[in-house]
């Protein structure tokens, strides 16, 4: 997860909240051997996400020293024009956990491509975020964030396996 959207004035809704699960599952990722991987969005020029930034920063850095891995990308989804699935069939990836911001963009996306290469996709319900869809005349009042990360999840369909807490989430090494 980038700096934008955990801290600071732009951040999510109950960024720290998020923060707190993220860390709980990287710890046990860690702890277990398993593989981490982290993404990295190269938004525009003048955007808070842009190459260089304070806000382009990832917010919990990776452990380079136990071969964690950033990959930069450009589009929502993690795996268009990356290396991620054969970094993770490589590893002996078969089942991976999706976290972080935005909800029905990147984590979506990303989750779907998962579930499309035949991984098995596990998703905390409380280890991704997003923004208020803002209101739009003739069209909707404000959709809460809650929400809208609710049915991001529901739009993957029933092959994903969406866990209460990210505490629940158990990882072993490939």
């Amino acid at each position: 997860m980038q700096t934008a959207f955990v801290g600071g004035d732009g951040a999510v809704p109950d960024a720290e909240r998020l923060l707190d699960r993220v860390r709980g599952l990287l710890a046990r990722a860690r702890e277990s051997g398993a593989v981490v991987v982290q993404l990295q969005n190269d938004g525009e020029p003048g955007t808070s996400d842009e190459p260089g930034t304070p806000g382009w920063e990832i917010h919990l850095p990776a452990d380079t020293d136990r071969g964690e891995v950033v990959l930069r990308k450009t589009v929502d989804d993690g795996f268009e024009d990356s290396p991620l699935a054969s970094l993770l069939r490589d590893a002996g990836v078969r089942e991976i956990a999706v976290c972080g911001v935005m909800s029905e963009m990147c984590v979506r996306a990303t989750a779907s491509t998962a579930l499309e290469l035949g991984f098995r996709v596990v998703l905390p319900h409380d280890a991704h975020a997003t923004y208020d869809i803002p209101a739009a005349e003739g069209i909707s009042d404000v959709v809460p964030a809650a929400t809208v990360s609710r049915v991001a999840e529901w739009t993957l369909g029933d092959e994903v396996e969406i866990v209460p807490r990210a505490a629940d989430v158990v990882f072993t090494k490939p």
